[in-house]
């Protein structure tokens, strides 16, 4: 098996509830384990995600957590994840689903480059990039 790079996202407590959503984006499975599931003794952290991962029908693997109790959670400022292929379709509805409840940083449009490009951030503070390979510039 190759080597792959999966993103890990933490959260402030509401990791089921982004990971639930990202399914629905995406589409898959998603396993959610608990603190407790793994034996904590903290009732206040029992029911938080200690693991959460996500396997797309295409592929794609996301996994998340619940920072730890106390711990600083900066939203969005530590991790960009980037989606690129040829396939719009599918591109454009994942961009669509994102963006929705999110900010638009940058349109999903013809770049320079000849491809579409944007940039969003989703309702939970996570930035995106969308790209969709297109034809270079004549």
């Amino acid at each position: 098996m190759p080597s792959i790079l999966n993103p890990y996202l933490n959260f402030d407590g509401n990791t089921r509830e982004a990971m639930e959503f990202y399914r629905d984006v995406f589409g898959g499975e998603l396993v959610i384990n608990t603190f407790g599931e793994y034996g904590t003794d903290d009732p206040a952290i029992a029911d938080g995600t200690m693991h959460a991962q996500l396997e797309a029908p295409n592929g794609f693997t996301l996994m998340a957590s619940d920072g730890p109790p106390g711990s600083a959670i900066n939203f969005g400022d530590n991790i960009s994840i980037s989606l690129s292929g040829d396939d719009a379709g599918e591109l454009r509805g994942y961009w669509d689903k994102l963006a929705d409840g999110g900010t638009v940083a940058m349109p999903l449009e013809k770049q320079m480059w000849g491809d579409e490009f944007g940039m969003c951030v989703d309702r939970f503070g996570i930035q995106w990039m969308v790209n969709i390979a297109g034809s270079p510039p004549a």
